[in-house]
């Protein structure tokens, strides 16, 4: 990426993170304005990072590192700042692994789940668009055949990007689905096949069902299939994320995640909280409608905008 594409890209998310870091600097500037880390502050500071969604986890162990090295000092809000930005770095650097397609695997099958609405299928065009510009051949599959708006939605991103959508009429069964688009990607070369999936969960046993099956037939055409199964999560939903990782890795074996509208959004400490309890990778975040808005995710940068710094 160029110098002015990383800088665009950095004003961007810091831009979408605004309302999660102006929580921060605000609670950090009202409890450390001319004042000694004591017992007091250090309770005022791990409630603030725990109402900023990063989990009641991160928090303890934030709190009790700053005690370690800071305790009965003056403290200023600039000093904890930074100390957010380099301990929230720590955490998630070990997760900030990008998604990498294997050239040996013809085609390399990436399975996309989450609920409606978390921007599954917009992401799926997003990745199509990525690889394609990187070269590859590749392929999408409309497997949530339910809802006739998410076919719709795919076609359009594979007119945009000029990659091949196999679809079948609403209703249709989504494992059959899955399973002939394998067979067409392998037949035709492609080095890359995403599939759509379902997500609706007003009634989840039925959902995880149709998953497990999906899953299920995507092995008996390719038993090392899919080779990915990526769950995109809405950061809008905040807490709600980690209720969707775990039933989402009860159907299918959820190998990473791709973070979706963190534009705006007051909840982009989940991230961080997610990366605690699960240590899952995050291959991308999402900063906007737009295909160069999904982009490979980056602690350091994410960790300095989170807590109000420059990059």
């Amino acid at each position: 990426m160029s110098e002015e594409g990383k800088t665009s890209w950095f004003a961007r998310l810091k831009n979408g993170l605004k309302r999660s870091s102006s929580k921060l600097t605000t609670g950090i500037a009202d409890i450390f304005t001319k004042r000694r880390l004591d017992d007091e502050a250090l309770e005022e500071f791990e409630d603030l990072l725990i109402t900023s969604d990063l989990g009641v986890t991160t928090a303890a162990k934030l709190s009790a590192e700053l005690s370690k090295t800071r305790f009965d000092k003056e403290v200023d809000s600039a000093e904890i700042q930074q100390f957010i930005a380099d301990e929230v770095a720590k955490i998630l650097e070990p997760i900030a692994k990008p998604l990498v397609i294997d050239p040996d695997k013809k085609p390399h099958v990436v399975l996309v789940v989450g609920v409606n609405g978390s921007g599954k299928t917009t992401t799926i065009g997003k990745l199509a668009k990525t690889y394609k510009d990187q070269g590859l051949k590749v392929m999408m599959a409309a497997g949530d055949t339910f809802r006739a708006a998410a076919v719709d939605q795919l076609k359009v991103w594979g007119e945009r990007t000029d990659c091949p959508v196999v679809w079948r009429d609403t209703g249709a069964d989504a494992a059959g689905l899955a399973f002939d688009a394998i067979d067409q990607a392998k037949r035709e070369g492609y080095d890359v096949l995403l599939i759509d999936t379902a997500g609706r969960l007003q009634n989840k046993a039925h959902l995880m069902d149709e998953l497990k099956k999906v899953v299920r037939v995507i092995t008996k055409r390719d038993e090392t299939a899919p080779h990915d199964t990526i769950l995109v999560l809405d950061a809008t939903t905040g807490q709600n994320a980690h209720s969707q990782v775990e039933t989402f890795s009860q159907a299918t074996n959820v190998s990473g995640l791709i973070v979706t509208k963190l534009d705006g959004t007051a909840k982009g400490g989940v991230v961080v909280a997610l990366a605690e309890k699960f240590g899952k990778p995050v291959h991308a975040i999402g900063v906007g409608e737009a295909a160069e808005d999904l982009r490979p995710f980056e602690a350091k940068s994410f960790a300095r905008s989170l807590a109000g710094l420059e990059d």
